[in-house]
């Protein structure tokens, strides 16, 4: 039985892929949470309660709205600007229909980022309060521009509605599920380590959607 030191090295160079969705292309739904470090320090507190500052990681991932599975996930310091992962988020899962996010990802190089790679894709991020139409709104309008315009004349609950923004609350769902069976920490010391820890553990929850998922029928 390997001991916990080869498992370590060996996490090292382990490579984990992540699930390919396949041709057709995927309703993206993204989002980011913390995970702290854990390590001596935290035994530290547990045996003198000594105070220190906790340090910790960020998770994003992408989920595949018609199947509930994961088909990006990236860690990443925890100062780093979450639109900045988007580029890494869509290379893993490839062609999208439509990419959904929260206003932190209310950003030029996001919508850049996504018509690049697929053109006709729509982006369902909503524009934050200060946002104002950009030059071109009158005769050549953006996507944003047409999502201030909606907003303006129905209101922002009216535009989550009509653009669908409301699925976002399914990867929010699947982040609480991650915490819940994984757990709210890492426990490798390096970042090779620490993304074979999250390659394994989202290998997990979409082996778990395998063996069975609810079906939600309404009835009223």
């Amino acid at each position: 039985m390997p001991d916990h030191s080869t498992l370590s090295r060996r996490a090292e160079t382990l490579d984990v892929a992540l699930p390919r969705p396949g041709s057709a292309p995927v309703h993206l739904l993204v989002d980011n949470t913390g995970l702290k470090l854990c390590g001596a320090g935290e035994w530290l507190l547990e045996k003198h309660g000594t105070r220190t500052r906790r340090s910790w990681r960020k998770l994003h991932i992408g989920l595949d709205a018609d199947t509930g599975r994961i088909v990006a996930a990236t860690l990443s310091t925890s100062d780093v600007d979450d639109a900045s992962q988007v580029s890494t988020l869509l290379d893993q899962a490839g062609p999208v229909a439509s990419f959904t996010a929260d206003g932190a990802y209310d950003q030029d190089g996001v919508y850049g980022e996504v018509a690049r790679r697929s053109p006709d894709a729509a982006v369902i991020v909503p524009p934050r309060s200060s946002a104002v139409p950009s030059q071109m709104s009158g005769t050549a309008p953006t996507p944003r521009d047409r999502h201030l315009r909606y907003i303006a004349e129905h209101g922002r609950r009216r535009w989550q509605q009509a653009s669908g923004y409301h699925w976002r609350a399914l990867v929010e769902a699947d982040i609480s599920r991650f915490k819940r069976v994984i757990g709210n920490g890492l426990r490798s010391r390096t970042d090779r380590r620490r993304g074979t820890e999250i390659a394994l553990a989202v290998s997990v929850l979409n082996r778990m959607l395998e063996l069975g998922r609810p079906e939600y029928i309404r009835l009223a």
